[in-house]
């Protein structure tokens, strides 16, 4: 395989513990094969002393404000020449030889272009993490889910997953993405912020006949969370908001009529049960997301109308939601592979 331009690039805002914390497995494990860069979304903390004090062999990349997660790394990439970018949390511990099998499964095919490796635990390191386990999909709603993770249950990984395949979207936490490709397809939409935008991206090369892959030869350890609290009412807000966002941008026409309605029932029960559970922060956080989206719709419609909408495969064609409270089907292995779409519908 010809030697290839790889950059890791990871985005730092108020991280110096994880940087202290981490980085150290990212220079050992990769600096004989890849370039490190961090990109700092102007840090109140002393992040860029740190790094400047005990890296300076990386380099920095200084944006002039907190553009969060999407735009921050357009900013920062826009910056990054390469061939390959591996877009890498802050709070992920690399293990030896964890870039070579990644990078030689997609130059063997050159409509791969986002790969992801196995993401596993940082804390509890023998089960799959909740940010991307083995490779994610949707729902016909839109649901996201990952093999090794359905919404909340997380499997322990047992080798049942250890087979190379194509995904719905690859974990923003690690994907590695061709360059060209992330440029010419606009990089992430910055009107996310956060959360999402890795689903709509690979959503995108997918509606423009890319592949997404998973590769198990790579591992690594995500302690995820790293900036928001698992229970926060602006994460619930930006899920429930992109959600819908990325659904109305990427759902090919017919598919709206009987998505959006079904979606607004099922948030709205998602909403009174936060309520229910003593979250009235919660609660208002889904109203919030709604009207936000609404207030969306012009822009997005603007969006949509210079993408492709194409038959698009491994959407599951029935609700997760069923499936897991309903019929407690609460492992991936339980979702029959013939369920799966090789469309849109």
């Amino acid at each position: 395989m010809t030697q290839k331009d790889i950059a890791i690039v990871i985005l730092n805002w108020n991280g110096r513990k994880m940087l202290e914390q981490f980085l150290p497995s990212v220079v050992e494990h990769s600096s004989a094969t890849a370039r490190i860069v961090v990109a700092d979304n102007a840090s109140t903390d002393d992040s860029v002393d740190f790094l400047r004090a005990n890296y300076p062999q990386i380099q920095l990349v200084i944006n002039d404000k907190n553009y969060g997660f999407a735009e921050g790394y357009n900013k920062a990439l826009a910056q990054v020449s390469a061939d390959y970018y591996i877009i890498l949390n802050s709070d992920v511990e690399v293990t030896p030889h964890w870039i070579e099998p990644v990078v030689e499964l997609m130059e063997s095919d050159d409509k791969i272009a986002i790969c992801q490796p196995k993401l596993l635990s940082h804390i509890n390191r023998d089960t799959f993490e909740y940010a991307g386990g083995a490779g994610g999909f949707i729902d016909r709603f839109g649901y996201p889910f990952c093999r090794g993770r359905v919404f909340s249950t997380l499997e322990k990984d047992e080798g049942q997953y250890n087979d190379v395949r194509e995904i719905f979207w690859a974990s923003g936490a690690a994907m590695f993405v061709k360059a060209p490709v992330f440029h010419d397809l606009g990089g992430f939409d910055g009107d996310f912020f956060a959360h999402m935008e890795e689903i709509d991206f690979c959503w995108r090369a997918k509606n423009y006949g890319y592949k997404v892959m998973y590769c198990p030869e790579s591992t690594i350890f995500h302690v995820g969370g790293g900036t928001l609290p698992p229970s926060s009412p602006f994460k619930t807000f930006l899920n429930f908001r992109n959600n819908f966002a990325l659904l109305y941008k990427n759902l090919r026409r017919h598919c709206l009529a009987y998505v959006f309605p079904v979606r607004i029932v099922l948030d709205y029960v998602a909403a009174v049960r936060f309520l229910t559970e003593g979250k009235p922060k919660e609660f208002s956080a889904v109203v919030k997301a709604h009207f936000a989206f609404y207030r969306m719709l012009p822009k997005l419609t603007k969006k949509r109308r210079k993408m492709e909408h194409r038959r698009v495969g491994e959407i599951y064609r029935g609700s997760i939601v069923v499936a897991n409270y309903l019929l407690k089907k609460s492992r991936f292995s339980m979702y029959k592979e013939g369920k799966f779409s090789r469309g849109n519908d």
